[in-house]
């Protein structure tokens, strides 16, 4: 007879703490990565909200704080005046009309815009000015300057240091966020033709009217700022007539500063306090 062999079977032990430390890798890598994912939450809701919150009650308080040392209450924006997507501006001015030039009186009795009046040139991150855009619901302080720190992380609408200033010949350029720190320039991209922009200081109340935009330019378009404002990058786009102009600019689009929206408006009264 043959020999039967009998197979002896290998039992392979596993070291259970190898398996322990496996477990903890994996349970500490994902701990990780959930306190990453609650820090990234935080972070986009301190930007999106907390700092609008801040900028914004920062700057209502301002403009009271300016309000109070000119000694007069803000004007109660008219009926239909109020922000929205479309049809909220003045019936006159949406019939096409075009804008009045800055040497021309007011068709509503205004008077006409003068020099004398002007605003002089504040310190730098100084607040002098409230500006108002009833198409998209804006009040918001005007500081002297654009940086970030000291005016525009504010919530203020800033000031292109040697542009001219409200009321004044040339081109009162300004700048403001479009997402997060108040955002007081948001929605400027909804202005149209005809929308009043006015400026208030301690002498006198500016109205502007909107006569023209730019979608979208480079971050480096100084032309748009100039005494006479036109687009270096599409200079097709612009005035070529000395005036008295307001220009806006913010980010676009939204959520980037990689271009430049651009919303310019001529001086067209100026009522004294």
């Amino acid at each position: 007879m043959r020999a039967v062999r009998e197979r002896i079977p290998v039992v392979v032990q596993h070291d259970p703490r190898g398996r322990r430390l496996a477990a903890r890798g994996l349970w500490t890598s994902a701990e990780l990565v959930m306190t990453l994912g609650v820090v990234l939450l935080l972070l986009v809701a301190h930007q999106l909200w907390w700092t609008n919150r801040q900028a914004r009650a920062g700057a209502a308080h301002t403009v009271q704080a300016l309000q109070r040392d000119w000694g007069e209450p803000a004007p109660e924006p008219a009926a239909g005046d109020e922000g929205g997507s479309g049809g909220g501006a003045d019936e006159g001015a949406q019939g096409g009309s075009p804008a009045v030039g800055a040497g021309d009186a007011d068709k509503g009795g205004g008077s006409s815009p003068a020099a004398d009046t002007t605003a002089r040139a504040p310190r730098r991150s100084q607040a002098y000015a409230v500006i108002r855009i009833p198409r998209i619901g804006l009040t918001a302080p005007v500081a002297q300057g654009i940086s970030k720190r000291g005016v525009l992380d504010k919530g203020y609408v800033g000031h292109y240091p040697r542009t001219a200033q409200p009321g004044g010949s040339g081109n009162f350029a300004l700048a403001g966020h479009r997402n997060t720190h108040g955002e007081p320039f948001r929605y400027i991209n909804r202005l149209r033709r005809g929308d009043r922009i006015t400026v208030e200081t301690r002498d006198a109340v500016y109205t502007y009217t909107v006569d023209k935009t730019l979608d979208r330019t480079g971050a480096g378009d100084s032309g748009v700022v100039a005494a006479v404002p036109r687009s270096n990058v599409r200079p097709y786009v612009g005035y070529r007539a000395a005036g008295s102009y307001v220009t806006l600019t913010t980010c676009t689009p939204e959520f980037t500063s990689r271009y430049r929206l651009v919303v310019w408006g001529k001086l067209t009264d100026v009522r004294g306090r």
